[in-house]
Formats: structure tokens, sequence, C-alpha cells
């Protein structure tokens, strides 16, 4: 049973994101954005939302920024920024969001498409996905974070090879990577990134966002920072509601009741 609201809508527990239609070529839809910012930063870990899935409902999951809108754009800086500040919200929004990401990638991800790949913690593609950054061809720069995600997935060397000659990548290509979690047939991209996006929604919600948490931390911390960081973690944990159905499971041999 899914309940409906514009852009948005929950799915179960997936708070389902469509961020590109047929419309205007896939490309990034601004209504859209603005809708799953605040539907996003409103999550709590109480929340009946335990992932969130992001779509595209066009031909492909998002081809970019509207470039006609920059084109018919007076002052082009300025409209280029807006739409770019406005972007990053949304952007911060998945990275802090205290549950785990899906990204249901097929067709293109081109540009500021990729830039949503790249922050989604799991991505869904199947061998006909193609992903671009696409900005050169435009003589632009990224946004959306490409240029600080891209690397620490695939690698430094990797980054700078295909953001500089603006290279594109198969879903195979990506998936060997590390930038697509799971490979799929390209017809079951969608029904799969909802299964997946589901499971995770049936999980300890309150741990997986901790997990979350701790892999993106991880970048700014040393060892011995972060191993305190793990302990504390644990440790609220370990009292919650979530933490001790798992453990009274485990000892009882069942399989335990999170939601």
């Amino acid at each position: 049973m899914s309940e409906s609201a514009g852009y948005v809508e929950h799915v179960g527990r997936v708070l389902r994101c469509t961020i590109s239609t047929g419309a205007k070529g896939s490309s990034l839809n601004d209504d859209a954005l603005r809708e799953a910012t605040g539907a996003i930063g409103a999550i709590t870990p109480d929340d009946r939302t335990g992932a969130i899935l992001l779509v595209g409902t066009g031909s492909s999951f998002c081809t970019g920024g509207d470039v006609r809108a920059f084109a018919a754009a007076e002052d082009v800086a300025g409209y280029v920024g807006a739409v770019a500040r406005s972007f990053h919200t949304f952007v911060l929004a998945l990275s802090e969001a205290p549950v785990p990401v899906v990204a249901a990638v097929h067709g293109w991800a081109a540009g500021a498409g990729m830039s949503v790949a790249c922050a989604a913690d799991l991505v869904v593609a199947g061998p006909g996905t193609s992903f671009r950054p696409a900005y050169p061809a435009l003589g632009f720069s990224p946004d959306g974070g490409m240029s600080w995600t891209l690397p620490r997935i695939i690698g430094a060397a990797r980054a700078r090879d295909l953001l500089l000659t603006d290279g594109t990548l198969t879903g195979r290509q990506a998936h060997e990577l590390g930038l697509v979690s799971r490979l799929v047939a390209d017809d079951d991209v969608a029904e799969h990134a909802l299964a997946l996006a589901t499971q995770l929604a049936q999980g300890p919600t309150g741990a997986l966002g901790a997990i979350k948490g701790l892999l993106r931390d991880g970048n700014h911390r040393g060892l011995a920072e972060h191993l305190d960081a793990e302990a504390q973690s644990i440790a609220a944990r370990a009292e919650s509601p979530a933490g001790r159905e798992g453990v009274r499971a485990f000892v009882e041999r069942r399989t335990p009741r999170f939601h």
C-alpha cells in the first residue's frame, strides 16, 4: 500500500522520492528536490521511515540539470548558483538522513544525476545503465558533491580521469569500480531497488543509521577518535529497544522483530 504526496510517497516504511520525470528529458526537477528535501529532513530515528528510495520515472534516472533553463536565464551565474545551492541542500539531506538511501538507476545518470548516485548509500543499476559526469561538455565544473564523493568511491586517479575526460561508464564498469552496489538485469532495476530498500526498512533503523554515520564521519577522524565514536555508538545501540530485541532473539534462537 502506498501513500502518495506529489513527488514523494511512502511505500510501507520506504520513502520513495522521484527526482526526475519524463518531462524535459529526465532532467533534475527543482520542485521534486524541494519536496524530497523537506520530507527527508523531517525523518527522525523513531519515524515510520526506515529507508529512502530515489527514482526517476522517465527513460533515465536523471540526465542532469535543466540546460534549457540555464540558457534562458538572464543572469546565468546567479541562476546556476541558486540551483546548485538548492541541489546541495538535497545532497546534504541525503548524507545526514538517519536511514539508508538506495538509488534505482536506469538509463542515464549524467551530470547531477551521477552526483545523486554518488551521494546514495547503495546504487542498483543494470548493464545498460550509463554514468557520465557531463559537466565539461557544458564548460561547467561539477556540483552535487561529485568532486568529493567520486574519488572516495572509485579512487582519486580514476576520478581524475573520468572527470577531466568526461568519460562514460557502463553499469558493469561502474559495478567493477564500486560505484554500483548491485548489478541486476536492466528490467529488474526498479523492482530490485524497492525490494532492497524494503529489506533495509525492516531492519534495526537506529543501528543502520549509526553505521551510516560512522562510515560518513570516518573520513574526518583518526583511528583513535573513531574507535571512541564506535564504542559510544555500540553502547547506545545495546541499550536501545532494537539492541535488546536483537540480543534476546539471538539467545532465544529466533529471528529478531525490530518493527
